[in-house]
């Protein structure tokens, strides 16, 4: 039995008890011999448990507020203002990523125009290896035959 109320006690040292081994312990302990520190605890959290208010009522009446109202509407301004500020930043950031992106596409619409034009200058590209505007007839005049 002694080994129960030292493994009872030492769980409620822990607060790993429960209420009813709680009950079972205060029990042990004021029917075993010795534990008096033990007896005095229970005992006197007894006494307290009898001075506990049985019936609370609150007073109605003016209630202080802790907070001043103008702080409330104070926060309230801030959290709009800062979100405000938040949002317009975040529309900023999304104006120039698309600015962004409009720039790379007419860049690549340059970039291919630009490959198609000098594709399309290639034949005069064999012209500049003709020395004489001798061979430039001769040519015109082969062909033709």
């Amino acid at each position: 039995m002694m080994s129960h109320i030292e493994e009872l006690l030492e769980k409620y040292w822990e607060g790993e008890t429960s209420l009813s081994e709680e009950k079972e312990l205060r029990k042990l302990i004021l029917e075993a011999e010795g534990y008096e520190k033990e007896k005095e605890l229970f005992a006197a959290l007894g006494h307290f448990k009898s001075l506990e208010p049985q019936n609370l009522s609150i007073p109605k009446g003016k209630t202080r507020r802790l907070i001043p109202q103008w702080t409330r509407w104070a926060a309230s301004v801030a959290i709009l203002l800062g979100t405000y500020r938040g949002w317009s930043v975040y529309e900023q950031k999304q104006a120039e990523e698309q600015a962004y992106q409009e720039v790379m596409q007419a860049l690549a619409m340059i970039q291919t125009n630009l490959s198609k034009g000098q594709q399309q200058l290639q034949p005069l590209n064999d012209l500049k290896y003709l020395n004489t505007t001798n061979q430039l007839f001769q040519l015109n005049q082969k062909q033709t035959q």
